[in-house]
This record gives structure tokens, sequence and C-alpha cells, in this order.
């Protein structure tokens, strides 16, 4: 979709290795993705380091699934990832999600402030990722899928959420 604000993007991903990485270094590196309507794969194959090319190329993908399960897989993982440099591009991999608003601004009315919100980041160990291994993130059940006020006070959910009467969806 449309960037609306810079930071979302890096507030807002599904990473299974970020860094700067150069596609285009390689006539054989490809960035591909499959959809079969239950599950959702991009494969990162044979991409370089922008200015690392010597250290070899690295191939992994993400498998984002229908039912909310995301496993990354990496198969070619040529140096230590702790050894990329971030100074060019954040070197991250997990999970975040965050949501932006917009305020009107106090100092002039017309004109609304953006905030940003970052409400759950999963952070992998990036020291464990190597040459054929893999992660598997499973869904926890979430307030969504109660439909009612009971079975929402019912709930064993570790987290603190609520029925709001008017909407008639937990918040």
């Amino acid at each position: 979709g449309d960037v609306i604000h810079r930071m979302l993007t890096a507030t807002q991903y599904i990473a299974p290795l970020m860094a700067n990485f150069n596609p285009s270094y390689s006539r054989n590196s490809t960035v591909q993705y499959l959809d079969n309507g239950t599950v959702f794969v991009v494969q990162w194959d044979k991409v370089y380091l922008q200015g690392r090319e010597d250290v070899g190329s690295f191939t992994f993908q993400a498998a984002l699934h229908s039912s909310g399960r995301i496993v990354f897989g990496y198969k070619e993982i040529p140096v230590p990832v702790l050894q990329i440099s971030p100074s060019q591009h954040p070197v991250k991999a997990g999970l975040s999600d965050a949501f932006m608003v917009l305020n009107p601004s106090p100092d002039v009315p017309e004109s609304r402030r953006r905030t940003i919100y970052e409400y759950h980041r999963v952070e992998l160990d990036t020291s464990r990722i190597t040459s054929l291994s893999a992660v598997e993130f499973t869904p926890l059940p979430t307030c969504l899928q109660h439909q009612s006020c009971e079975m929402c006070v019912s709930s064993e959910l570790t987290f603190n959420c609520s029925w709001c009467h008017v909407l008639q969806r937990y918040l």
C-alpha cells in the first residue's frame, strides 16, 4: 500500500532478515513471491549485501499462512548476522506492528499531527539465524475470536481487552 509515513515502514514489518541487500548486484539474484490462497511466500534468492558482496549470497524466505502461522526459512546465510553492519540500513529479524493516529495540531488548526504507536514487536536473536534453520511463529488466541461480553469476561487470555457495547467488538 501507500507509505503514509516513513516511520510506519520502520515499525510495521514481517522480516526474516532485514539488511542492506542489493538484489540488482547479480543477474542470479531474485525476490519472488507465491500466493496459492492458503500461504503467501516471499523468497530472497541469492541476494548480496550492498558493499559486502564478497561474503557471498543469502537465500531465505517468509511464509505467511492463512491460519496466522508465519515461518521464516533460512537456506544460505554465509556470514553471522551479527557481522552485518547496520550503518547503512537497520539489521532486524522478527515482527512488528504499529498504527498511526492523526491528531489536530494545536499550532495550526487545519493541520493534523501524525502519532505512531508501536504496540507489539517480536525480535529474533540474530545470532541463532544460520544456514538451514527455520523459525515458526504461531498465533495466540485474541479478543477478536469472542462474539459476546460473556465470552470475553470468561476468557483466559493473558492481555487486557474489553468489550465495547457501542461498537459490538473488542478494543
